[in-house]
């Protein structure tokens, strides 16, 4: 039987510390959400509203809520240099919703879950982050993303968000919900809770990234 040696010390923490690094490397890369979706929107002239036409993304379904919802639209620019196409609530004469859901799969935003997203917000206007669950339960949150002075990205982290049932019918927010079940959710998207009033008082939003696990519908 070999004896460990003070020479054999610094070697044997080097390896017990190498090991360490990569046993967390590996837990990290098991929690850390996949990407489960990400919607650009096609390049595509703009039209109100926008439609199925202009998803990108061939996985996706769009749906439209709310009283004011045949006012989102598609939106770009070819004469602003860069400008993105991207949706906008602008003309939009009351409460509006837009939601994606994938055509095979729910996703688990339980856990690490997160949505990222680059938005653009004028005048008092917060987008705030809009979930279906799989029994039919609407979500949205209080946490949002307000107005700044050119395009932003923002990240949210689903399980340190609050939130309230919606209304989406009138997209219109409600009571509170503790520790809602994320483990099946249907449709992810975004409002902000009121209308339009032209480029001085609107939400945009270029693109959305949602990191989650798939679960196979049922």
């Amino acid at each position: 039987m070999k004896l460990v040696t003070q020479t054999h010390v610094p070697v044997l923490s080097r390896f017990l510390g190498t090991l360490g690094l990569v046993a967390a490397a590996v837990v990290l890369a098991q929690e850390r959400p996949a990407l489960f979706f990400r919607e650009d929107w096609k390049e595509i002239p703009a039209a109100t509203p926008v439609t199925q036409d202009h998803v990108a993304n061939p996985k996706l379904l769009l749906a439209l809520y709310g009283p004011a919802k045949g006012g989102i639209k598609k939106s770009h620019h070819d004469q602003i240099p860069g400008d993105p196409y991207y949706i906008w609530s602008g003309e939009c004469n009351g409460n509006w919703a837009l939601t994606l859901r994938d055509k095979t799969a729910l996703v688990d935003l339980s856990g690490p879950a997160k949505i990222r997203w680059r938005t653009y917000q004028a005048g008092f206007r917060q987008l705030h982050v809009v979930l279906k669950l799989a029994n039919g339960s609407w979500l949205v949150s209080d946490e949002s993303d307000g107005a700044s002075a050119t395009w932003h990205e923002r990240e949210f982290k689903v399980a340190d968000l609050h939130w309230r049932k919606l209304n989406i019918d009138k997209v219109v927010e409600g009571d509170r919900v503790d520790h809602p079940d994320f483990s099946r959710v249907d449709e992810i998207g975004f409002t902000d809770l009121m209308a339009g009033g032209g480029s001085s008082a609107c939400s945009r939003l270029d693109w959305i990234e949602v990191y989650g696990k798939p679960v196979p519908r049922a």
